[in-house]
């Protein structure tokens, strides 16, 4: 079975150290950061609560936080999205090539992480020229 991931999850999960909401979404991420890192995994992605989101204490009634969050949160998803196939499955080694490929500066990243609570510690925004 596929990985389920969210657009802008695809970015996070490049610079992903173990920081989290809480314990289970920590456990939860930690756990799919090894799986999408394995060249066997496929993914799907999508610009509605995934496979990460399932262990968000944010998630509520298949919504981030609130209705204008979850459109700000949809936008980042389309962002990436529109630079992809959203009806294909994905090997993960070549999509998470592809996301190095396509995603290769800040400049072209900021409108996705600048307002991320996490880019100050985000490794894959840091390391972005």
């Amino acid at each position: 079975m596929p990985l389920i991931l969210r657009g802008h999850h695809l970015l996070c999960l490049k610079g992903y150290q173990g920081y989290g909401y809480d314990e289970d979404f920590v456990k939860n991420m930690s756990v799919i950061n090894n799986l999408r890192k394995n060249e066997n995994t496929n993914i799907v992605v999508v610009d509605k609560p995934d496979d990460i989101c399932k262990f968000c204490p944010n998630l509520k009634n298949n919504i981030c936080e609130n209705q204008s969050q979850n459109k700000r949160i949809i936008k980042k998803d389309n962002e990436v999205l529109s630079k992809l196939d959203p009806k294909k499955i994905y090997n993960s080694k070549e999509l998470f090539e592809e996301i190095d490929f396509l995603f290769n500066t800040k400049k072209v990243v900021d409108k996705i992480c600048l307002e991320c609570n996490w880019h100050s510690k985000c490794l894959f925004y840091q390391n972005l020229e």
